[in-house]
């Protein structure tokens, strides 16, 4: 049976599961900037950018889908989340367009898909299924807003909001 840390978790448990990370932190770096990168590029679907704009909102929220102080599961849901982002984002990406981007942070295709089935490992099969649906739900949301001028009227509001904003910031 596992021993419980000073904090109430299973710290053996946890640090077992976080090990599949250790070979990728070197190049969190080069990925931050693929996914940078890709996120600034057009050609890039709002909707798939929109994943990542979750993801990143329910990393720094103070609320948490399973409390981080349930052992072991309440640890990984912030991971599982970026996973299930980033999974969904470059799914939506077409593959040359990622392609150029390795290649212009030198990084070999073979190297990002390794480093990808390694992380899925940690998120639960059916959970990866259920996400995978998530960009499709974020491209009819799209497309409705499309078709009803709402992005335009959006714009419209919060872009001069933006302007007046900067306008206000110091140099």
């Amino acid at each position: 049976m596992a021993r419980r840390d000073s904090k109430g978790g299973f710290g053996v448990i946890r640090t077992l599961n976080l090990l599949a990370f250790l070979p990728l932190a070197s190049r969190a770096p080069i990925y931050g900037r693929l996914l940078w990168a890709l996120a600034a590029d057009p050609r890039v679907p709002a909707s798939r950018k929109a994943l990542l704009g979750l993801a990143a909102a329910y990393l720094v929220s103070p609320v948490d889908l399973i409390p981080d102080r349930i052992p072991f599961i309440g640890a990984l849901d912030d991971v599982a989340v970026v996973v299930l982002a980033v999974d969904g984002f470059l799914a939506g990406v077409p593959d040359g367009l990622i392609d150029e981007k390795l290649v212009a942070l030198g990084v070999p295709r073979s190297e990002l898909e390794a480093d990808l089935d390694r992380v899925r490992k940690v998120v639960p099969r059916p959970l990866r299924e259920a996400a995978a649906r998530l960009p499709a739900a974020l491209d009819g949301v799209a497309e409705f807003i499309g078709e009803r001028g709402l992005d335009a009227r959006l714009r419209q509001t919060i872009m001069p909001r933006l302007s007046a904003n900067k306008e206000e910031m110091p140099a």
